[in-house]
């Protein structure tokens, strides 16, 4: 008895296994059973069609190999319930993670999907591949719920790989959320003023900005805001200690200089030129004569340059003033010739008829 138990048990197996490849599950089910082959077991259960046996049987055999086969089992006849009991004992292999989200997507299950991993999140196995996964299917299938993921995980994901998914699926506030956390604030503070609709954050972006590593990005944040009209003298507080207080005034006086041309208000003009007179700012008083050219007169240009020593900032100015002045005289002179010539042209005398002839 002692020999033959063991010899039988074999003997019961290849018996089984010819059973089951000859397609004889029945029969199969009835040699692995007597026998406790579990792994068998189950696989012969999900060709009978049963599906919870097969995963009761799955349990006792603990093996991935008979968790993946039966859970694939369960997708195929979209058992997605059992299958998701199976694909638990999965997913926190992470090199087995790959080939069981391939299954689940090439046969489009994608809820299924999610909803797997969803329900793996709270094991205690999880790594870092299941929230990876997770985060990109979000961007792909269900973006309204990437953001609230990634608040919640941004620290147990492959930041990278999810910055692309996000990229690809223009989630530019989670984009913009992973660049923060990522510390990548230059491509952060870009894509918020890229984007404003979809990404901007007034109090997000003021963090962002005093730790870019491209100090021209300031200059264009001070342009951005501009242009989008938020509260500019919170961002000049932020970026004090970081702009140049010379740069800084330029930049801003050649967008007032900008609006006077736009505005073709010569009042304005000649205000904003005294203004650069009082303060100091010589090199945007002679940037302002050839911006706002058209609206400002000669002479007050010449009282004002002579006034505070800076004629020969003005001597461009001047000459292109002369120029179009002698420009123009020499047309006045070269049309007052013309008509003079036309008047010394003899007119055709009129014709006289003798009357006094036919008298």
């Amino acid at each position: 008895m002692g020999v033959g138990g063991p010899c039988l048990s074999v003997m019961q197996i290849k018996v089984g296994d010819r059973c089951y490849e000859e397609g004889m599950y029945e029969a199969a089910e009835l040699l692995y059973s007597s026998v406790s082959n579990f792994a068998r077991l189950a696989s012969t259960l999900v060709h009978l069609g049963e599906y919870q046996a097969a995963v009761d049987n799955s349990r006792k055999a603990n093996s991935t190999r008979t968790w993946k086969e039966v859970c694939f089992a369960c997708v195929d006849g979209q058992e997605f319930p059992l299958a998701q009991l199976c694909g638990l004992h999965i997913v926190i292999h992470a090199d087995e993670l790959e080939e069981l989200m391939c299954y689940y997507q090439d046969r489009g299950y994608f809820e299924e999907l999610i909803l797997l991993l969803e329900a793996a999140l709270g094991l205690e196995q999880a790594h870092m591949g299941m929230f990876t996964e997770l985060a990109i299917l979000y961007s792909k299938f269900k973006p309204q719920k990437m953001l609230e993921h990634l608040e919640l995980f941004w620290s147990r994901v492959n930041i990278p790989k999810v910055l692309k998914a996000a990229e690809q699926a223009h989630l530019w506030a989670e984009l913009v959320f992973l660049y923060d956390k990522y510390e990548e604030y230059d491509n952060a503070a870009l894509t918020m003023m890229s984007h404003p609709t979809e990404a901007w954050k007034g109090g997000q972006f003021k963090d962002i900005i005093t730790k870019v590593a491209n100090v021209e990005l300031c200059y264009r944040a001070l342009q951005f805001y501009l242009d989008y009209k938020p509260l500019l003298n919170d961002l000049l507080l932020v970026l004090s200690s970081r702009l140049d207080h010379t740069r800084t005034v330029s930049f801003f006086s050649k967008d007032a200089m900008q609006h006077a041309t736009e505005s073709q208000d010569a009042e304005l003009a000649q205000k904003l030129l005294q203004w650069f007179l009082e303060e100091g700012k010589r090199e945007c008083f002679t940037a302002s004569l050839f911006t706002c050219y058209d609206l400002l007169r000669p002479d007050v240009v010449l009282e004002l340059a002579w006034r505070h020593n800076l004629m020969n900032l003005a001597m461009p100015y001047f000459i292109q003033v002369m120029r179009e002045y002698l420009s123009k005289v020499d047309k006045l002179d070269a049309l007052e010739s013309l008509c003079k010539q036309e008047e010394h042209v003899t007119e055709p005398a009129p014709l006289m008829f003798d009357f006094d002839r036919h008298e």
